[in-house]
């Protein structure tokens, strides 16, 4: 195969922004396309090696797995080894759990299938999994299995043929990442089957220059190419993670990244742009560039637990090339020259590390991230971290607009919101609410905002398609359980931006059901850094705050002071959960009688939810004790 150096500055071009969007830089804010440029690439290059040597008839598969293992497994490894060691010094046991799982699936070209069941890409929580860049990796090298065989099983019937069924199973799964992207979007981001179109690009690119050549055409090829290029970077800088994806809005950088394979020719513009030297040559280390980058990241994330200035980001960036220099030029290049590592020898080595990795994985997932070594004392602290998110998520779901049973005698509460409106349902249940009052929830995303109104400004409802998702009061089903209810109770992680939009969402809301009850937000502190290394509770105790924290108290106080004022002018009952929580104070300690409130600051354990039910509940009662007597002196 005749080597491209722009293709080479093709790989710079999808590496960078990848590594830029991860850091947070708001320009690149569909920086994430770069994977779907690499898919391209891939389909592109693997695909003319076979047809090659199977229309030379020198095709092996056994020499395909070989030569994928020589470039794929050394760098990876030696980069999940590098990771081992600051996993066990400075990850929690949730999260070095996790990273136990993650080191098992990356092993087994698997860890699309962790990360799409864990949750989604876009967000905090996968910001800090050091290993979550590599569900592409696991996408190609599914690809690589099935692939290859494919076209020995259907070489014999001839190249239109074989076209024809990869144009059907591309149709399909254009399809039907169409549909994921707005009904199961996690699935769709993830998997193979929703993203082997992209790939499928790079096929049809493969098998159209190898059988014709370049166009001809100056002119044509000249605009071809820069519309390519253009399209790759409106989708960088237009695209975000409310886009939904991959759908339809995915062909624009897959069918631009065909465009340059295809048209890219010497003297073109983006070909004489490509070809740069030093944009070539971060194309040759793009590998393991994108390898680096995101522990880098993650790492720093964790050890610093908040924001990284953008200096911090830039260094971390800039190291990711470094590191990726040095892998390149001493484990990568090393292992694809035969005459050093021979055949037996690389195959020996993935399986000897990809053993490793599974077995060090199964142990740090079965020892509960190693929680079991730990002081009783500790353990106590560190069992509230453990699938914290498992906690706070399924009771909520659970009850997702469940029917309200029609024969008894409950009071039916409908209780609507974001994240902190599962931390509510927990507390009803752990305080035994529900045996006296039947519980329905529905969750609305806090990007979709959990206000009932339609000209919110600063929401981007267009492009969340949050009406589609169901995450909206405009879901019809909602509306119904609405009206059904005798209470609905609204909670969200409120934010100043929202004060203004309350009143209109209220009365909204009272255009269908008249009893609501309003819940404020909360938040309990930020840990420090380094409270893990403590030797004791005492010293977490004194640790839960640092002075960024202060600012948000008051911003809380503020925000719950302005929506209780808004409640009352409308007559609906309001609820202080910070009050609640921290027994009629502003703040509180993280850490109340020995044990955790929140395992992030804001979503609460199950002691914090018990804390909250039983809080809520003796007001409840309170209440209606005082309504009761009302009644009866009337």
């Amino acid at each position: 195969m005749k080597y491209r150096a722009e293709i080479d500055g093709l790989r710079a071009l999808a590496v960078l922004p990848v590594i830029l969007f991860h850091a947070g830089f708001e320009f690149f804010s569909g920086g994430f396309v770069g994977v779907d440029v690499f898919f391209v690439i891939s389909g592109y290059l693997i695909t003319t090696i076979i047809i090659s040597e199977m229309a030379e008839g020198s095709f092996s598969i056994v020499n395909f797995y070989e030569r994928r293992a020589r470039r794929i497994l050394p760098a990876l490894f030696f980069v999940m080894a590098t990771c081992l060691p600051f996993a066990w010094l400075w990850l929690l046991p949730n999260d070095l759990k996790d990273f136990g799982q993650s080191l098992v699936a990356v092993s087994t070209f698997s860890s699309n299938f962790l990360f799409f069941i864990e949750g989604g890409y876009f967000g905090t929580a996968p910001e800090l999994k050091p290993l979550l860049h590599t569900w592409s990796l696991a996408v190609e090298e599914q690809y690589y299995i099935l692939f290859p065989i494919f076209l020995m099983l259907t070489w014999r019937f001839g190249i239109k043929w074989i076209l024809i069924l990869l144009s059907i199973v591309f149709l399909i799964s254009l399809g039907v990442a169409q549909w994921g992207a707005y009904n199961h979007p996690n699935g769709a981001f993830f998997l193979l089957p929703t993203r082997g179109w992209e790939i499928l690009v790079g096929v049809f690119a493969a098998f159209y220059l190898n059988y014709n050549t370049h166009l001809k055409s100056h002119t044509v090829n000249q605009a071809l190419s820069l519309l390519g290029f253009g399209m790759i970077v409106y989708s960088i800088a237009a695209f975000n993670e409310t886009t939904p994806f991959p759908s339809l809005y995915a062909l624009i950088p897959t069918i631009g990244t065909g465009l340059l394979i295809l048209c890219a020719v010497p003297k073109t513009y983006v070909h004489k742009l490509l070809s740069v030297k030093f944009i070539v040559g971060v194309g040759l280390i793009s590998y393991s560039t994108y390898l680096w980058h995101q522990p880098l990241l993650a790492f720093a994330r964790l050890r610093v637990l908040g924001e990284l200035s953008d200096l911090t980001l830039i260094i971390l960036c800039f190291a990711s090339l470094v590191m990726a220099w040095f892998s390149w030029k001493f484990v990568e290049t090393p292992f694809r020259l035969k005459t050093k590592v021979g055949r037996r020898t690389t195959f020996k080595f993935a399986l000897t590390f990809a053993l490793f990795f599974s077995l060090t994985g199964l142990w740090l997932d079965n020892s509960d991230g190693l929680l079991r070594y730990y002081p009783k004392e500790k353990q106590k602290v560190f069992e509230s971290f453990l699938n914290p998110s498992d906690y706070v998520a399924e009771r909520h779901k659970q009850i997702k607009l469940l029917e309200f049973t029609k024969s008894n005698d409950k009071k039916n509460i409908l209780i609507i919101g974001d994240s902190h409106s599962e931390d509510l349902v927990n507390a009803v249940f752990e305080a035994g609410l529900n045996s006296d009052m039947e519980f329905s929830s529905y969750y609305i995303s806090t990007a979709c905002g959990v206000l009932f109104v339609r000209d919110k400004k600063d929401r981007e409802e267009t492009n969340l398609n949050c009406q589609n998702k169901g995450y909206s009061f405009f879901n019809n089903d909602l509306q119904t359980q609405m009206s059904l209810a005798d209470e609905i109770w609204i909670i969200s992680s409120w934010k100043q931006k929202d004060i203004i939009y309350m009143a209109k969402s209220i009365e909204n809301i009272k255009t269908i059901n008249k009893n609501i009850k309003l819940f404020g937000t909360k938040n309990f502190g930020s840990p420090s850094s380094n409270w893990y290394n403590f030797t004791n509770i005492d010293d977490w105790s004194s640790a839960v705050f640092n002075e960024d924290d202060i600012t948000k108290y008051v911003t809380i106080t503020k925000v719950n002071d302005a929506l209780s004022n808004t409640a009352e002018s409308f007559d609906v009952e309001f609820f202080n959960t910070q009050h609640l929580i921290c027994r009629g104070e502003d703040f509180c300690s993280n850490y109340i009688d020995g044990n955790i409130i929140s395992y992030d600051g804001s979503h609460l354990t199950k002691y914090g939810a018990g804390i909250l039910g039983a809080s809520l509940k003796n007001v409840l009662n309170k209440n209606n004790k005082v309504k009761i007597e009302s009644e009866r002196t009337n």
